[in-house]
């Protein structure tokens, strides 16, 4: 007898079952600490970002306790995967950065300025004289002034960005924390832990069990699919060690993806709210094939883009803030795509809510939702 087909899962369906493990489908009480350690961290190179994020997926969430947790050093920003910087639970810092060095690597090697100037520079020991430095937190234009004072015969941009590649570099406070502002300021992570509040007892995390946590959080989800997430290379001989324990389905074209056999899969149906989400968004940026939130508008229209706004599921409008230096003085502009009645409405609810929170601006002027031109 011949083995059962892999049942076969539409494009809505599939992402429902992300939305669901993004808490974006229903909002979550679980702390942001445990937040962020079930989705492997929340993209922030904007520093403001993951408070959106993580507005749209915790219930009664408050900015305070986020900033907290990052002056507690609980939480904290580093370049991880796909070389952007995330936030991530303090525990899951060193292995998860351990685990994609090669991204890193392969980040310096084709850098189109920066790499020809590497060529034949000792890199190594430079690195190892800067990270000795960065046990005390660091601004990158000290760092590079350091470096040129230090070994001024060598290219101090070019073995800085290497640091930034090498090196567990944190992003330390007073930036992304709410209502501050920061330079850019770098500290080595097991010297910055290492003045936590309380101890940091690092989590071990293997390839496999790296690819385990990311179904968990995106899945189902294709070899090609974790590869964007992480750019890490060679995950296949990955999925195969873990297929046996792995459920297999299918999506409308017939590629085969796996998931964790305990991850939720809602009907296609399931209601999904609207949700505002920040210019970068992990839920949006971690398949090679996001047809799940197939964008029904042109994500980019002319003008700075601060985000996306799913309705039913999908990307169906964008969003922008006006924001000026008081929190106040700020506008927060919503343009859409078809709409129905009700959409709209919900639309316009939510967005009230979010320049509540976003502008600390509960006035309903703020909002200016519109269609789309054209």
């Amino acid at each position: 007898m011949g083995s059962t087909p892999a049942p076969i899962m539409s494009r809505r369906a599939l992402g429902r079952a992300t939305l669901a493990r993004q808490h974006l489908l229903e909002r979550t009480a679980a702390d942001p600490v445990t937040v962020v350690r079930e989705l492997v961290g929340l993209q922030a190179q904007n520093p403001l970002d993951p408070y959106l994020g993580l507005w749209s997926r915790v219930a009664d969430f408050d900015p305070a306790v986020l900033a907290h947790l990052l002056v507690s050093r609980r939480l904290v920003r580093l370049v991880v995967m796909r070389g952007t910087i995330h936030l991530l639970a303090a525990e899951d810092a060193s292995a998860l950065r351990t685990l994609t060095q090669p991204v890193l690597d392969a980040e310096i090697a084709r850098h189109s300025e920066f790499a020809p100037q590497l060529v034949g520079v000792d890199v190594t020991s430079v690195v190892d004289w800067a990270g000795s430095r960065l046990a005390e937190p660091m601004t990158t234009s000290a760092l590079r002034a350091a470096i040129a004072a230090e070994f001024p015969d060598l290219p101090a941009a070019a073995l800085a960005y290497a640091c930034r590649c090498r090196l567990p570099l944190v992003q330390v406070p007073p930036r992304g924390v709410w209502g501050r502002t920061g330079v850019v300021t770098v500290a080595e992570l097991d010297a910055w832990l290492a003045g936590a509040d309380t101890r940091i007892r690092p989590a071990a995390c293997t390839i496999d069990e790296l690819i385990l946590r990311y179904l968990r959080a995106f899945g189902p989800a294709t070899v090609a699919d974790a590869t964007a997430w992480c750019r890490l290379t060679g995950l296949r001989e990955v999925f195969d060690r873990l297929q046996s324990s792995l459920l297999t389905v299918r999506d409308e074209d017939g590629r085969e993806l796996f998931d964790v056999p305990d991850g939720p899969r809602p009907p296609a149906d399931e209601a999904a709210p609207v949700r505002f989400l920040p210019e970068y968004d992990n839920v949006l940026l971690s398949h090679a094939d996001r047809r799940r939130f197939a964008p029904a508008v042109p994500l980019a229209p002319g003008g700075p883009v601060r985000g996306t706004v799913l309705v039913d599921g999908v990307v169906a409008a964008i969003w922008r803030s006006t924001r000026g230096k008081r929190p106040t003085s700020g506008r927060m502009i919503v343009e859409h795509g078809p709409l129905g009645p009700a959409e709209l409405d919900d639309l316009t609810q939510e967005a009230a809510r979010v320049a509540a929170f976003w502008l600390d601006d509960p006035n309903p002027g703020a909002v200016d939702v519109h269609p789309l031109p054209g």
